[in-house]
């Protein structure tokens, strides 16, 4: 499968900080989506230093893959990149026998969604299991994905109880970029993750092991596939885990619980909601989306 995936990304011009393809067409889901395997869109996301270059040179190369905005030219395509989540996707694809679609992030936008949870597009995406196909010795990029991971585990540990399985943590860090309420995850959206999850304990276990075996709350037997965790769940441990948060997501939960017109600084807030019973709703409440 890195063949199939690495023939398509040599249709593309190949000046990629981060290429990664993800979803139903690169890791097996449950469900009705795993009898499509071979005919799902395989998806893809290119991170790219300089997003007019980058266009402009696929623009040659691949004029066929851009609607309507191909006769405004890269720079047009650039400026429209930047809004909502950063990323500019062309859809429906004909490549290879296959059909595709592909986004185009600039590495900054990147850098700033891993580390900040700005609109958690791209880091939720990075907080599943991906293909990664190319990435370059940018190290602050590096940071940033590690970053995003550690971010991950954080948020979910305030959103779980006080012991869990692997399972569950790995449901919870696949439920943080969905919709639905994930302290009692239920309904359609449980079977979306559990789809996502199940089938895919073992690719999750390489994504975040050694963030695990790091983390002195966790006993990780990474040979028994088994995770032994003790989340200090006193106000202190909640706040120690509160200000490790991304940046958006500190914002968005003081302003749940920050009246207008009381200036208090985010770390204040953060105690206030260390102690309160509702701490990981709270920070469920708070996600981007």
């Amino acid at each position: 499968s890195a063949v199939k995936f690495r023939r398509v990304l040599a249709h593309f011009p190949q000046e990629l900080s981060l290429a990664f393809a993800y979803g139903s067409g690169v890791f097996r889901q449950a469900g009705a989506s795993a009898e499509r395997g071979e005919t799902n869109m395989l998806d893809f996301v290119f991170a790219v230093d300089d997003a007019v270059t980058w266009h402009m040179t696929n623009l040659v190369k691949n004029r066929s893959h851009y609607s309507f905005l191909k006769f405004f030219g890269p720079k047009k395509i650039s400026t429209i990149q930047r809004y909502g989540a950063g990323i500019y996707y062309n859809t429906l694809v004909p490549c290879n026998d296959r059909v595709i679609k592909y986004g185009v992030i600039s590495t900054d936008a990147l850098i700033e969604d891993l580390f900040h949870w700005k609109t958690l597009y791209v880091a939720g995406r990075l907080q599943k299991p991906v293909k990664i196909l190319a990435q370059n010795e940018n190290s602050r990029l590096q940071a940033a994905l590690v970053s995003n991971l550690k971010s991950a585990v954080t948020a979910a540990f305030l959103m779980l109880p006080e012991s869990f399985s692997e399972e569950d943590l790995y449901m919870q860090i696949a439920g943080l970029s969905y919709s639905g309420d994930f302290r009692m995850i239920i309904g359609e959206d449980k079977s979306k993750v559990q789809n996502i999850v199940k089938p895919n304990v073992a690719h999750f276990q390489k994504l975040y092991s050694t963030i695990l075996q790091d983390c002195p709350q966790v006993v990780y037997k990474h040979q028994l596939g088994r995770l032994e965790a003790s989340i200090d769940k006193s106000p202190e441990g909640q706040f120690t885990q509160l200000m490790a948060l991304p940046k958006t997501l500190q914002q968005k939960i003081t302003a749940l619980v920050n009246p207008p017109g009381k200036n208090r600084d985010v770390e204040e807030i953060l105690l206030q909601v260390a102690h309160d019973p509702d701490c990981g709703f709270l920070v469920h409440q708070g996600r981007p989306g």
